[in-house]
């Protein structure tokens, strides 16, 4: 396994209780990070520094979808370690399966309102810190959805392109300050998002990876950790998949 650096980092991984982000969260880890996992999930967080077992392994009980708290929080970060060098978006949920025209409205926006405006509040909140600190590495997570748009999840599918859009222009504001950020398009991979799936669909998606398999959690993981890392200090405002061939551009 790669080795990279994060030692004397600070970073936040929203949504780091489970799934990718507790990949992601173990990796940093093992790079040298201090890690706070934001999750409104105070029993999974609990369970995540359990499994993990780190001094340099923290939580808070953050809901990423109110500004004020995101802002509150970061303070709080910011007050214990002295800097923020590393934000991770990834809470987020898969939305109902259905076609537009019966999707409710109710639903399509709760799946906007964690899947989009909550990295837009997250990002608006934190660059005012790593600019303070001429540093910062901020990596989003979307989704090959994005890119493709999967049939019968509308709003997954928007509020993930809507993340690579934001991605692109924040990375282009933040271009000649030392601060990077990129976002991550993986396909599907089997973490407790698929119990919010139909079958059919979760089928559909397998169908579509030339490599005929879902994604590993440890894979995106090791992508993040790079691109949250100082050798990573040209790439921003980029897209990287991991699709296992399904990508198409």
């Amino acid at each position: 396994m790669i080795k990279y650096d994060l030692n004397d980092r600070v970073a936040v991984v929203t949504g780091g209780a489970q799934g990718f982000g507790l990949a992601i969260t173990e990796r940093f880890i093992e790079a040298g990070a201090k890690v706070i996992i934001w999750d409104i999930d105070d029993n999974a967080a609990k369970e995540a520094i359990d499994k993990v077992k780190s001094e340099n392994l923290s939580h808070q009980v953050v809901d990423v979808t109110n500004f004020e708290i995101v802002n509150k929080n970061l303070d709080e970060v910011e007050k214990k370690y002295g800097k923020i060098d590393i934000f991770v978006n990834n809470a987020g949920i898969a939305g109902m399966n259905t076609t537009v025209a019966e999707y409710p409205l109710d639903e399509w926006k709760k799946v906007m309102n964690l899947n989009l405006n909550s990295v837009f509040y997250c990002c608006k909140a934190v660059v005012p810190f790593m600019l303070k600190n001429d540093y910062g590495r901020i990596v989003n997570i979307a989704s090959i959805a994005g890119k493709e748009g999967n049939p019968n999840a509308s709003a997954y599918s928007t509020s993930k392109a809507g993340v690579i859009g934001l991605t692109k222009s924040l990375g282009k504001e933040l271009a000649q300050k030392n601060i990077a950020v990129n976002c991550v398009t993986p396909a599907a991979a089997k973490t407790r998002i698929f119990d919010q799936m139909t079958e059919e669909h979760i089928n559909y998606m397998l169908s579509k990876i030339p490599r005929n398999k879902f994604a590993k959690v440890e894979e995106l993981a090791s992508l993040v950790t790079w691109l949250a890392s100082e050798e990573n200090s040209f790439s921003t405002a980029a897209v990287f998949d991991l699709s296992g061939g399904r990508a198409t551009y």
